[in-house]
């Protein structure tokens, strides 16, 4: 697991159990990017990150969503709140830089983010 450092920019919103977050975090080390990983499901989703997550298109697993929620997912308001409180509904990997963010389905799309 990577350390936690205070300094570090970039946070992935990594679920181990996922397949296609693991391979992200291989990316990264394969790379030897220093990030922040935040294990979402334990931790939930930094308050910092909440507008620009929210305002990613696919960002919410609709499958994950709460039976019965009324949440608009075209309202960024209502992603918003749906990801700060039931942060299982994120759709991942997710690598956040320095104000822009990333989905990684496929995992490689995060390495565009790393060379922005």
């Amino acid at each position: 697991m990577q350390q936690r450092r205070l300094d570090v920019v970039m946070r992935l919103y990594h679920n181990p159990r996922c397949s296609k977050s693991r391979q992200a975090v291989a990316l990264l080390e394969a790379r030897g990017v220093a990030y922040d990983e935040v294990r979402y499901l334990n931790e939930g989703i930094h308050i910092e990150d909440l507008d620009l997550l929210a305002s990613l298109p696919g960002i919410v697993r609709r499958n994950d969503v709460p039976t019965g929620s009324a949440v608009d997912l075209s309202d960024v308001a209502q992603v918003r709140a749906l990801l700060a409180t039931e942060p299982q509904v994120l759709e991942r990997p997710v690598l956040v830089r320095e104000g822009a963010a990333i989905i990684g389905r496929p995992p490689e799309l995060i390495l565009a983010l790393l060379d922005a």
